[in-house]
């Protein structure tokens, strides 16, 4: 067979896998799997809704929180219908070009995220540290233009990972090591030189992804030194405010930080960690994250609140 991009490579197509040694479960771990998905897209879906209407959640906090859930909530749906496909009706073979589109989206996603994430870290910090040019810096045209930048930013950044592999040769093994694609798994199968991707994906996650973490934490360094000169009062109050995006960046970071590394450096790790490590970092943000926000966040618990309220009212 030939393939899509015309050499004499046989792959037309990859096969995935599922979980390594629970073959015979899969049928039944796609019950919990897709309630977690439901979990995901519904809560994402109710605070995207939540910040779009209400016109009391108009500030730049807010508007990155729906950014934010949008994200969150399509990261889950570029792979986790597929992935019920594969538990559920045994469906592995997934087309070349398929694979490479959400390769993409997978990856593109995630870049989208993590500046999102700084973009919140950076406007708690000059809420913090700047109060009084808070919102003159931060206008609703600004954080829009920012949502903007980052959703450009994320394609631009992961649209050649995909052009670089279109035009490699995969005359081996098809069969891929997770129930998704991933440009790692993907790029391994190749059969011919893969320095170009193998570069490139490194120097996005170091230069893009990597110098986002960085800057992150230096963001919140710096908070922390102007809460330390607040009186403990207000200290505890600033901080409070932080809480909720501190734990969505240590629930992307976290378990992105450590597929990365199990990939490029845990070549003698069972196959199950790949797997389970990936599922992870796909299924527990778009979980946890409007958890975390709608629990810890007064202003988004009390608006949830009122909505279901009217809802249930009518």
């Amino acid at each position: 067979m030939a393939t899509p991009n015309g050499s004499d490579s046989s792959a037309t197509f990859f096969i995935l896998i599922g979980i390594p040694g629970l073959e015979a479960a899969q049928f039944w771990l796609a019950f919990p799997l897709c309630s977690l998905f439901l979990v995901a897209f519904l809560g994402n879906g109710i605070l995207v809704y939540v910040v779009g209407t209400e016109p009391g959640l108009r500030e730049p906090m807010y508007l990155f929180l729906g950014m934010l859930s949008a994200v969150d909530a399509l990261l889950a749906t570029a792979a986790m219908p597929r992935m019920l496909g594969l538990f559920w009706f045994n469906s592995t073979a997934i087309a070349f070009d398929a694979c490479l589109v959400q390769m993409f989206a997978i990856h593109a996603l995630s870049a989208v995220e993590s500046s999102i994430l700084l973009a919140m870290a950076l406007d708690r910090y000059v809420a913090i540290c700047h109060p009084l040019r808070h919102a003159t810096l931060l206008t609703p045209s600004r954080v829009a233009k920012m949502g903007v930048a980052a959703v450009v930013r994320g394609a631009a950044l992961m649209a050649p990972l995909p052009v670089f592999l279109r035009h490699l040769p995969f005359c081996g093994s098809n069969v891929l090591s997770h129930s998704f694609c991933l440009h790692q798994d993907v790029m391994n199968l190749a059969c011919a030189d893969i320095t170009t991707s193998v570069v490139y994906g490194l120097v996005v996650i170091v230069s893009a992804i990597g110098l986002d973490a960085l800057l992150v934490s230096l963001s919140y360094a710096l908070i922390l030194r102007a809460a330390l000169r607040l009186s403990r009062e207000a200290r505890l109050k600033a901080l409070a405010t932080c809480v909720s995006h501190a734990g969505a960046v240590f629930l992307f970071y976290a378990p992105f930080i450590g597929l990365s590394v199990v990939h490029r450096c845990g070549h003698g790790a069972s196959s199950s960690l790949h797997v389970v490590l990936a599922n992870v970092y796909l299924l527990v943000p778009p979980v946890l994250n409007p958890v975390v926000y709608g629990i810890g966040t007064t202003r988004i618990r009390q608006r949830i609140l009122r909505v279901f309220h009217s809802v249930s009212r009518d």
